[in-house]
């Protein structure tokens, strides 16, 4: 079962954040061999996605910086989105749902 966290994000600025994957024990994830993608969407059914960019900074503690760039937030609608992170395991081709909730997109004033 993937852990649930709410993320906020400002439209048009760079959005950037750390995070630990843990399992259910609290152990941090070895994400050593896997490859790490995620998608935001309006809601489960949209067929327009905006992919994360997703760094393993520390793979044998499960350390992942996700990423939105500022031309990507930009072009996203304020509001509420969903959002999923998904690791695949290189070797096994094994697939897990590792991070899911939603993502709020503050609107901008400066133009």
């Amino acid at each position: 079962m993937a852990s649930y966290a709410n993320l906020t994000a400002d439209q048009g600025a760079d959005f950037e954040t750390e995070i630990t994957l843990e399992n259910e024990h609290f152990d941090a994830i070895n994400l050593t061999g896997y490859v790490v993608t995620g998608q935001v969407r309006r809601t489960y059914k949209s067929s327009t996605s905006y992919n994360f960019v997703i760094t393993v900074n520390a793979p044998s503690s499960g350390v992942i910086k996700i990423r939105l760039p500022p031309s990507t937030t930009a072009s996203m609608k304020y509001g509420r989105y969903v959002y999923d992170i998904y690791a695949t395991n290189n070797t096994t081709n094994q697939v897990y749902k590792v991070l899911e909730g939603i993502l709020e997109i503050v609107p901008r004033v400066t133009r």
